[in-house]
């Protein structure tokens, strides 16, 4: 049975989401982003790079 690797990225919220409307903090509450400064490694799919695109303000892909 063959392994599949999956692709990933990370995300590092880098403004407060004090200010934001309701949609945007729901957004970055499902990439499991809730305090300043914080990363979290997703699957890099046509998904994630949609919720990336709904807060870019907010947020900064790593390498």
């Amino acid at each position: 049975m063959e392994k599949r690797i999956m692709a990933t990225i990370k995300v590092q919220q880098v403004k407060s989401s004090i200010h934001a409307p309701k949609r945007q903090k729901a957004t970055l509450d499902t990439m499991g982003l809730k305090k300043m400064n914080q990363i979290v490694e997703l699957e890099d799919n046509a998904c994630t790079r949609g919720l990336i695109q709904t807060v870019h303000h907010l947020v900064k892909v790593i390498d």
